[in-house]
């Protein structure tokens, strides 16, 4: 397997196919470089060096007790594209991954070409008095519940429910999909995904308006994870130079359910 050593000791598993141009995917919670199959493929047939990681603590990385958080996840990226010495690259994250690009390109913009948030809790997804809209603290405390109860089970409840919009009337839902989704969740730790819920908590207003490098939003707008209103049109605000794609209808985990779609409009931006 590839890997890096971080310097705190912490080995991380990355995936590194092709030439080109290199695509950098960050993955969501609590999944792996593996969520990203279906574009990875999709850019290396287009002539593009497409890079994935396994975020510490989650799929083959190593599950360390400390450091499960946003600041040193980001500097494991930034560890992985300073050893494979990417430049001109293209981030792309999906839901918690994408607080983990927005922050990366914040700090480390010389190496960054353009970016995508897809499904973004960027700035912030919790209800407050500013965004109401926002997931109110219980959702966030079932999430935490749901991992110290049966964790298998629940990794079941949350894809074949909310993330791929198969709860909702007439969504034909995918076994395959499914059982995909619970094999990388398993695979991680515990401990890690339990405190992602922490960044979730977490304010990312900052690392937006320091971006300047082209960015796109994308976003379902029947994300039952991150609602639509609830981060969108204040990420568009913050951004010096955002723009938007709206879906009517996708789920959350529409980059799965809709690669057909997404991917296209991925490639049309990376080329504009």
């Amino acid at each position: 397997m590839s890997t890096i050593t971080t310097t705190d000791g912490v080995k991380i598993f990355y995936k590194d196919w092709g030439a080109g141009q290199p695509i950098v995917f960050s993955h969501g919670w609590p999944l792996s470089a593996d969520d990203w199959d279906a574009q990875m493929m999709f850019f290396l047939h287009h002539g593009y060096r497409v890079i994935a990681h396994d975020r510490r603590g989650h799929g083959r990385s190593d599950q360390p007790a400390t450091g499960n958080d946003m600041d040193h996840w980001v500097e494991d990226l930034a560890a992985l594209t300073e050893q494979l010495n990417l430049r001109d690259a293209i981030h792309i994250g999906h839901s918690t991954g994408c607080g983990e690009v927005a922050r990366y390109v914040a700090r480390h913009p010389a190496r960054v070409a353009k970016a995508v948030l897809v499904a973004s809790l960027t700035p912030n997804m919790y209800r407050s008095e500013g965004n109401p809209s926002g997931q109110a603290p219980e959702w966030f405390e079932a999430i935490r519940a749901g991992m110290l109860g049966n964790r298998a089970e629940f990794y079941r409840f949350v894809p074949e429910n909310p993330f791929y919009g198969y709860n909702r009337e007439g969504a034909k839902p995918s076994e395959a999909v499914i059982a995909n989704w619970w094999r990388q969740g398993m695979a991680g730790g515990a401990l890690s995904h339990y405190a992602t819920v922490d960044s979730w908590l977490e304010d990312y207003t900052e690392d937006l308006k320091k971006i300047t490098v082209p960015v796109l939003v994308m976003h379902g707008e029947a994300d039952q994870i991150v609602p639509f209103a609830s981060t969108v049109p204040r990420a568009l605000n913050l951004l010096k130079n955002g723009s938007l794609k709206t879906y009517p209808g996708y789920p959350h985990g529409m980059l799965t359910t809709h690669a057909d779609v997404l991917n296209p409009d991925l490639l049309s931006f990376i080329r504009s």
